[in-house]
């Protein structure tokens, strides 16, 4: 009997030791193996997204600007070997040199067929990055009383039909209008959605298409008005905004429809994109970069509740 329990027993530590052995060994040899297995994926997605290098240049839409200046930066973080040069100038010169092919990139606040030349609008290709907000702005002393207007009083404001604050229920002084050149994509939106197509009167010694002038500007006159991109207004206490029609131009109105006056932001390239125009349009367009910005002002294009045509081709 003692023999038979000691042969049982010598038999149990026989596989207790197989136990925590072999087979302990051969789960460490499978999970490294397992592990190893689960980290290619990672490799093979990190070589998909490899640096690209080469030059390009951008010109274009001062709405857009601010946003593909911080792009940009972001982008050649990862990017080191990517040179981008950048300059505004407005959305009909941006086209324009993008069509005749001294830049890689036009930016642009309007579909390009409503800018140029129908033959040089169909050799471009268009990479909506965002939409855009474009809101009315006073001088301080004309927003303390003045915060809304409706279609009617900012059309007969900007054609120059009503020239007293007074008539809107401002204080009792003069209008002055900081209006945008002929070539400005921002006015041809703004006329498009704010004004009914009514054609924007001119005030040639007040006249720019850089935003962040057109906001100085505004801020330093007394009676002054003018609109920009809701981008140029974040965390900016100098002007105003006035709502239309009471309804607040914000990013949250605008994604579902009920603030009218806004458009797509449009990257256009002569043909498809490649190389680095290509990876930065791809990088600006990714879910990653959205939060960023919607930070900074701008509408994620891929969340809007309402779709816009080009005007043009629908007809």
């Amino acid at each position: 009997m003692k023999k038979l329990v000691a042969l049982v027993l010598a038999a149990a530590l026989s596989v207790g030791a197989t136990a925590c052995g072999g087979t302990t060994s051969s789960s460490s040899e499978a999970a490294s193996a397992a592990a190893n297995s689960a980290a290619a994926p990672s490799s093979e997605a990190a070589s998909s997204t490899a640096a690209v290098s080469g030059s390009i240049s951008i010109s274009g839409s001062s709405a857009l600007y601010p946003l593909a200046k911080d792009a940009i930066g972001k982008f050649k973080a990862t990017n080191p070997d990517a040179s981008i040069t950048l300059n505004a100038g407005g959305s009909g010169t941006g086209l324009k040199q993008v069509a005749a092919g001294t830049v890689d990139i036009g930016n642009s606040d309007v579909f390009a067929d409503e800018k140029l030349p129908a033959d040089s609008a169909k050799s471009l290709v268009d990479h909506k990055v965002c939409v855009i907000t474009m809101a009315p702005i006073v001088s301080p002393d004309v927003g303390e009383k003045v915060t809304s207007l409706t279609t009617q009083q900012l059309t007969d404001i900007f054609t120059a039909k009503t020239k007293n604050w007074k008539e809107v229920g401002g204080p009792d002084e003069a209008i002055t209008l900081v209006t945008r050149p002929s070539t400005s994509g921002t006015r041809a939106l703004f006329k498009q959605y704010a004004l009914g197509g009514k054609e924007e009167a001119s005030n040639k010694s007040l006249e720019t298409d850089d935003s962040g002038t057109l906001l100085q500007t505004v801020s330093q006159h007394k009676g002054a008005i003018g609109y920009v991109a809701l981008s140029y207004l974040v965390n900016n206490t100098s002007v105003k905004k006035v709502s239309i029609d009471g309804v607040e131009p914000s990013l949250e109105n605008t994604y579902s429809g009920k603030y009218k006056v806004w458009g797509y932001e449009h990257m256009y390239t002569k043909g498809e994109a490649t190389g680095v125009a290509k990876a930065l349009i791809e990088y600006m367009q990714t879910e990653e970069y959205g939060k960023d910005m919607e930070a900074m002002g701008y509408n994620v294009a891929s969340k809007m509740q309402v779709q816009r045509d080009d005007p043009k081709a629908a007809k």
